[in-house]
């Protein structure tokens, strides 16, 4: 019912019910809850599900998160479509139907209401959610992506600090290098 790639890392005490998908890289951090009792959860490479966020399905609408997204500490996604390189700010809401675009932001404490669109490289705030600002945030996105790939590296390995000295510093150009030449490393 789980299909959870090996070089996926999901915390303990991270808890997944029904048919879930966990692509290449990704993570799944401590008290993360991800349910589904119909349809299915699809997660997709190199995206962190951080600390106490809740993904759930609803009765007709799967739960798809893309490729190098963020969805942060204490974040609900519900039954939504998260398009790749997005960031999901610190308690923001996803509602069942909602689709936010390729590139985009939902700032911490925003609610996407059921159905809505959000456009391709949009930046949204309030409750409800509104698009305040166009600007496409693929790269700076995909850069928090390769962070926690890292960081879940690391814990994997019982490391707990990895953000910081001459290698993490060497780490970050490389990697901001190829993001800007649209590859991956």
């Amino acid at each position: 019912m789980q299909s959870i790639h090996p070089s996926a890392w999901i915390a303990p005490s991270a808890e997944l019910y029904g048919r879930i998908t966990i692509a290449e890289g990704s993570s799944v951090w401590p008290q993360c809850v991800i349910r589904c009792e119909c349809l299915e959860v699809t997660v997709g490479r190199m995206t962190n599900l951080q600390d106490f966020v809740m993904v759930h399905v609803d009765y007709d609408h799967p739960t798809r998160i893309g490729d190098f997204c963020s969805i942060t500490h204490h974040a609900t996604i519900h039954g939504a479509t998260i398009e790749d390189c997005c960031l999901v700010g610190i308690n923001a809401t996803v509602m069942s139907g909602a689709t936010v675009g390729r590139g985009s932001i939902v700032a911490p404490g925003a609610v996407v209401k059921e159905g809505d669109v959000i456009p391709p490289g949009s930046i949204v705030a309030g409750l409800p959610a509104k698009v305040i600002k166009q600007r496409d945030c693929t790269h700076e996105n995909r850069m928090n992506a390769w962070y926690y790939h890292r960081n879940a590296q690391a814990y994997a390995r019982g490391e707990h600090r990895v953000w910081e000295g001459p290698e993490h510093e060497a780490w970050v150009k490389a990697k901001l290098a190829a993001i800007a030449e649209d590859r991956d490393l």
